[in-house]
């Protein structure tokens, strides 16, 4: 029987971090990489093993390598807190690790064995059918340490450091792996499920983007959701990069004014004009195709005349496109827009993953 106060699969959410602009510095600080997976928590209960993601769903058949692993690895009663990744040639590689969300299972099967998956911690929730939520943050990681000690791949305990020199090392080279950033978070801190405890810093640039079109928002209230953004590659194709949408509602609804007048009345002369034709082969590129992860969603787009260039900041690149979305930062009226192109944009040297497992002891 499961020891009560231990927690159950949905009965937790994961504690979260805030976004901060530099690495904290000081004497409590303990840092670690930022992985770019799936935020999961695992519970190894009652002879069995689960996954929960952030929004309380089970990952359980999606991954059935990492269940395998944490049922013969890790002892009855203990849940920790980590993420799921796939390890590619180049790095981390998310694209792979999105393919396994499946419904069929003999994809999921023969996945596994193509993209095989693991499970780096960096918290320990419970140990011994207790919650350690109260304990202090260091006091958990030398537990999660000890519990992990000698057990294999594919379950690794993420490095950590004290060191702020170490962290600021780990922001740019790990990126070169395919890492999302670094994580600091107060050594004397518990476990505060659901509460944004921990610090995020990930890495800033700019480029200068075409703005080639529009979505509407959401609330339909006239106003715009996201703007797409365009680069040139060498060939002088312009190429769909990602989006900007952290607008407030009185930007959203003075954009679709301002933006008015640059909305052609057919797609005939726009470089994306392929994507309204529902047999194009280039379908799956479409600033608005629906696919598994849009649930739904209303992903219908508005073109502009390629005439608008804005300056965004963006974190990293993940092929061809920006990772996350990107914050609009202003208009560019003094940039033409064929100016605006990939070569502006920085080159990460690249940086093996194994490097960074290494350190995991």
């Amino acid at each position: 029987m499961t020891t009560p106060g231990l927690p159950r699969f949905g009965s937790i959410t994961p504690m979260l971090a805030a976004v901060a602009l530099e690495v904290p510095d000081g004497d409590n600080w303990l840092y670690e990489p930022k992985w770019d997976g799936f935020r999961a928590i695992v519970f190894r209960i009652d002879g069995m093993a689960h996954i929960q993601s952030r929004e309380g769903k089970t990952l359980d058949r999606y991954f059935p390598e990492v269940i395998d692993a944490l049922v013969r690895c890790l002892p009855d009663g203990c849940v920790l807190d980590g993420e799921i990744v796939i390890a590619g040639p180049g790095g981390l590689d998310f694209d792979a690790l999105q393919q396994r969300i499946h419904p069929s299972a003999s994809r999921v099967e023969r996945l596994m064995r193509e993209t095989p998956s693991s499970f780096v911690a960096f918290d320990l929730i419970a140990l011994d059918g207790a919650t350690l939520c109260a304990l202090p943050q260091d006091e958990r990681r030398l537990l999660l340490q000890a519990l992990l000690a000698d057990v294999p791949p594919p379950i690794y305990l993420t490095p950590m450091t004290t060191s702020h020199a170490t962290a600021l090392e780990w922001l740019k080279a790990f990126e070169g792996a395919g890492l999302d950033g670094v994580v600091a978070k107060q050594g004397d801190g518990p476990y505060l499920p659901g509460q944004r405890a921990m610090l995020k810093i990930k890495h800033a640039r700019t480029a200068d983007c075409v703005v080639a079109g529009f979505r509407w928002h959401k609330s339909g209230d006239n106003a715009i959701g996201s703007l797409l953004l365009g680069l040139y590659d060498n060939t002088d194709v312009l190429q769909h990069v990602g989006s900007a949408s952290a607008f407030s509602m009185p930007i959203r609804r003075a954009l679709a004014k301002e933006l008015e007048p640059l909305q052609p009345r057919t797609l005939a002369a726009h470089p994306w004009a392929a994507w309204g034709n529902p047999d194009s082969h280039d379908v799956q590129r479409m600033p608005g195709a629906q696919s598994r992860w849009s649930s739904g969603k209303d992903l219908g787009w508005q073109p502009l005349r390629i005439e608008r260039v804005c300056e965004v900041r963006y974190d990293h690149l993940q092929g061809r496109r920006f990772r996350h979305a990107a914050i609009f930062l202003r208009w560019r009226p003094d940039k033409p827009p064929k100016d605006c192109r990939f070569d502006q944009l920085e080159v990460v040297a690249p940086y093996a993953l194994s490097r960074v497992f290494s350190g995991k002891r």
